[in-house]
C-alpha cells in the first residue's frame, strides 16, 4: 500500500503561507484501476478534498481541473514519475511518516497564541520528530506559524485523521458558542494520548482573599456569564475524557496585570485585592506534564504558589528597576477581593514544579 500526501504549494514550490491542505489516503497500483474507478474512489472517499481542492477562496489550485488529470490512463502513467518525485518532496518538507499522516507523538493546538507557541516550542524539544499543527479563526498568523515550525489548519477545515494529543489554548473572547468549539476540539482527538483545555481559576468561588485548591467549590451556573462558559466548556471537556487545567494569571516580561497597570498608571481598583500568577513558561511544561501522563477526566490548578496584592506585584516590579515607566496607584475600594491559590496537590499528582516559583524570583528581586 502507498501512503500519499499532498500540499499545495507557489509555482516555486515553498509551502503557502496562508492556506496548507494535507491529505492521506491508501492507493493500491494504479494498474489496478481503471481511470473511471480511480476517479469514483477519490470522489466517494474523499469528497471533502475536492472541496478543498476547488475552493473558491483558495489563492493557489492543486489541480485546476480534476478530471483533466484522470481522464487518460495514458496520460497518468506518462506523469508518474514526476509526480511521485513531487510527492515525495511533499512528505520530506512535511516531515510525514510513511506509515501516516498523523503520528503518535503529533499534537494538535487549538489557538496557537502565545501560550500555544511555547507549548509547540516545549512539545517540540521534547518530540523533534513529531509534527505540531496549529487551528486558527484566521490565516492572520499562519506564515508566523510556518516560521516556527506550526502547520497551520483554518477552523472548519476537515481534518481526514485525528490526533493523539490535543490542547485547546483559545479564549472565549472570540467566538460565540464557546462550549461548542471546545466540543469540536475534542472530535479531533482520538483518544490514545491526551485532551487537555486551558481554563481560567475564576470559576472558584472564593472572593474574600481566603484559601483556594482544586477541590474548592466553584460558582453555580447561572451566577456569572463569564463562569458559566468556563465551567459549560470544561463540562464538554471531562465528558470527551478530556483534562481540565484551571491556570492563575499568566504573565511574561511583557504581557501580564503588571504591563496593563503600568500602561494605565492610574487604575481604578483595590490594592489589596489577592491574585495569583504563574509563568507563561511554567504554564506551558506543566500542560505538557499533564498530557504526558494521558490522565483522564481530571481537573488540575495551575498556578506559583504564591500569592500577591496588586499593590505587592506593582512594588516588585518598582524595585525590580526593569520598567521605564511608572506604575502611580491604585483607586479602587469596593470592588471585590481575590483568592489565594494552592496547587500542591497537582503538583505531587503530576511531578512537576515551576521554572519560576515566584514573580519575584522572576524579576530578580528578594521577597
Amino acid at each position: 500500500m502507498e501512503t500519499m500526501s499532498i500540499t499545495t504549494s507557489t509555482t516555486s514550490g515553498s509551502f503557502i503561507s496562508s492556506q496548507q491542505h494535507l491529505c492521506s489516503c491508501s492507493l493500491l497500483p494504479v494498474t489496478h484501476f481503471s481511470t473511471s474507478q480511480l476517479r469514483f474512489r477519490f470522489r466517494f472517499r474523499f469528497p471533502s478534498l475536492l472541496l478543498l481542492l476547488h475552493s473558491p477562496n483558495s489563492h493557489f489550485s492543486l489541480f485546476t481541473n480534476f478530471n483533466k488529470h484522470t481522464s487518460s490512463s495514458s496520460s497518468s502513467m506518462s506523469h508518474s514519475s514526476s509526480s511521485s518525485s513531487t510527492i515525495g518532496e511533499a512528505k520530506k518538507g512535511l516531515d510525514v511518516s510513511s506509515t501516516g499522516l498523523v503520528g503518535q507523538d503529533d499534537l494538535l493546538i487549538v489557538g496557537p497564541g502565545v501560550l500555544g507557541r511555547i507549548v509547540a516550542q516545549q512539545w517540540k524539544q521534547e518530540h523533534p520528530g513529531c509534527q505540531i499543527v496549529g487551528q486558527t479563526m484566521t490565516t492572520d498568523h499562519h506564515e508566523e506559524l510556518i516560521n516556527i515550525g506550526i502547520k497551520p489548519l483554518l477552523k472548519g477545515t476537515e481534518s481526514i485523521q485525528k490526533f493523539p494529543y490535543v490542547i485547546f489554548c483559545a479564549p472565549p473572547s472570540r467566538t460565540v458558542d464557546y462550549p461548542a468549539d471546545v466540543r469540536l476540539a475534542a472530535s479531533n482527538w482520538n483518544g490514545k494520548g491526551s485532551f487537555i483545555f486551558t481554563s481560567s481559576s475564576a470559576p472558584y468561588d472564593c472572593y474574600d482573599n481566603g484559601p483556594c485548591d482544586e477541590d474548592s467549590p466553584v460558582v453555580p451556573i447561572g451566577r456569572s456569564p463569564r463562569t458559566d462558559v468556563l465551567l459549560k466548556a470544561e463540562k464538554e471537556v471531562l465528558e470527551a475524557g478530556g483534562c481540565v487545567l484551571r491556570l492563575a494569571g499568566l504573565y511574561k516580561s511583557d504581557r501580564g496585570a503588571h504591563t496593563y497597570w503600568l500602561e494605565k498608571g492610574i487604575v481604578e481598583a483595590r490594592p489589596d485585592h489577592i491574585l495569583n500568577l504563574i509563568h507563561y513558561e511554567d504554564a506551558a511544561s506543566l500542560a505538557i506534564a499533564i498530557l504526558k501522563k494521558k490522565l483522564q477526566g481530571r481537573i488540575f490548578l495551575g498556578c506559583d504558589n504564591h500569592p500577591l496584592s496588586r499593590q505587592e506585584v506593582m512594588d516588585l516590579v518598582e524595585r525590580s528597576g526593569k520598567f521605564n515607566k511608572k506604575f502611580q496607584a491604585f483607586t479602587g475600594t469596593n470592588d471585590s477581593l481575590g483568592k489565594k491559590l494552592n496547587n500542591s496537590k497537582t503538583r505531587a499528582e503530576i511531578g512537576w514544579e515551576p521554572k519560576y516559583p515566584s514573580f519575584a524570583q522572576f524579576l530578580g528581586v528578594e521577597e
